[in-house]
């Protein structure tokens, strides 16, 4: 049976109180009290039932017991291996992608322009390094997994999922327990410690969109471990390679920087080789043995004019009929198309080895441990050529020390490639 019994405790507590506080007052009313008292038990007669004692239930609505150490005031989110396939996360690229929290500028391996190779959290938009990466509850040394790339971020990539045992990721921003590097919140990486047996596997994926060059990625993993009660040692060899990587010219979305077919704009280098001033090498040069002047000529005769405007095998670009107003006919002859050369999804590979030992002591009192970890890494990314027409760069000199030309490379009038006879200042100067 459940009674509400609160009115006869608060009562209780209540007189208890009046009592210490008011003596005088108990002595004048002193056979109330006594009044209230229980009555003496009467024997029961014999034969009669022996009476029953009823237990009354208190309903407890509040505590003041203190919660488990385990529980806090921030949100943490906490991914196992069983969470993160189910999610069909495959490497820490794609965890960036499905933590809401990631956003802004994210450095990952799909970057082809402005990509290092690492991969770094950055909650909240903020900088990678005001996100804190823990490894087991510790902070990461600098100059291994800390610190890399630009932004002084972790790079995460260097963990790769198979060494993981879970992560826990606050949410929040926990400077005041962390410190300023915590300021955007803190991802725990929890290492795997304790494993037994033996664990072989793999994953290989393909783009398989029928482009000019596909795409491979593949990762193999061997994962052992054995121990007691007291011991657990654990082993790990983890391989990831991305196959021959995506170039822009491997898709025709990408693969030109003339965006005016799009709606766009050109984004083409006006640098490039053959270039003097506003004035370009015929296009049979490039695209055709023989033709006009002369018939059978591909390069420039040497010292065959005394500027690009008298020569013979140079024109500008507008003046080539069907090329001015084309958006993608001139074949690049216009400007120079960095897309031939820059990867969309680069190549890269990984190599990790990884071990832990631990030892429990004075029935687990005290606890003796080690780990090791080595990755190798690379990343093969490509970018457009840098331009040789900038100040500084002519390797010929006046003789008070200054360039030659003020914006590209000469060449000597002695060289017998040099289709001019006039001042080396001329040459391959980009006129800007």
């Amino acid at each position: 049976m459940t009674k509400n019994v609160m009115n006869k405790v608060g009562f209780f507590r209540t007189a208890l109180v009046a009592g210490v506080g008011l003596a005088a007052i108990e002595l004048i009313f002193a056979s109330d009290a006594f009044a209230q008292l229980a009555a003496p038990a009467v024997p029961a007669a014999p034969g009669a039932p022996a009476p029953t004692a009823e237990v009354e239930r208190v309903v407890v609505t509040g505590s003041n017991i203190p919660t488990a150490e385990e529980t806090g005031p921030n949100p943490v989110d906490t991914y196992r291996p069983q969470d993160i396939e189910k999610l069909g996360i495959r490497n820490a690229t794609d965890l960036l992608t499905f933590i809401p929290q990631e956003a802004g500028g994210t450095v990952n391996l799909n970057i082809g322009n402005g990509g290092d190779g690492t991969i770094q959290f950055n909650l909240r938009g903020i900088l990678s390094k005001e996100t804190l990466v823990l490894i087991d509850g510790k902070r990461v040394a600098f100059g291994s997994l800390g610190g890399a790339g630009t932004s002084a971020g972790v790079d995460i990539n260097l963990i790769p999922f198979v060494l993981v045992d879970h992560i826990d990721i606050l949410k929040d921003g926990a400077s005041a327990v962390y410190g300023a590097d915590a300021l955007a919140g803190v991802v725990n990486f929890f290492l795997v410690h304790k494993f037994r047996g033996l664990e072989i596997g793999g994953t290989y994926g393909n783009t398989n969109l029928g482009g000019s060059n596909e795409m491979g990625e593949w990762e193999a993993w061997l994962k052992a471990g054995t121990g007691d009660d007291k011991t657990d040692i654990v082993v790990i060899a983890d391989f990831w390679e991305r196959l021959g990587g995506i170039f822009s010219r491997d898709r025709d979305i990408s693969s030109n920087g003339n965006f005016r077919r799009f709606g766009g704009f050109d984004n083409r280098s006006g640098s490039f080789p053959g270039r003097v001033q506003g004035f370009r090498l015929l296009p049979s040069m490039f695209f055709g043995p023989g033709g006009t002047p002369l018939p059978g000529v591909n390069t420039p005769i040497a010292h065959s004019a005394t500027g690009p405007g008298t020569s013979p095998f140079y024109t500008t670009p507008g003046s080539v009929p069907g090329i001015q107003n084309s958006v993608l006919g001139d074949g690049d002859y216009v400007a120079y198309n960095f897309a031939a050369v820059t990867a969309n999804l680069p190549p890269a590979d990984r190599q990790t080895f990884y071990g832990s030992f631990t030892r429990d002591l004075c029935d687990k009192y005290l606890t003796v441990f080690a780990d090791f970890k080595y990755t190798r890494s690379f990343f093969d990314t490509f970018l457009a050529a840098v331009p040789i027409g900038l100040a500084g760069s002519d390797p010929f000199e006046n003789p008070d020390g200054t360039s030659f030309s003020p914006a590209g490379i000469s060449v000597p009038i002695r060289n017998a490639f040099n289709p001019f006879t006039v001042g080396d200042s001329w040459r391959y100067d980009s006129g800007y």
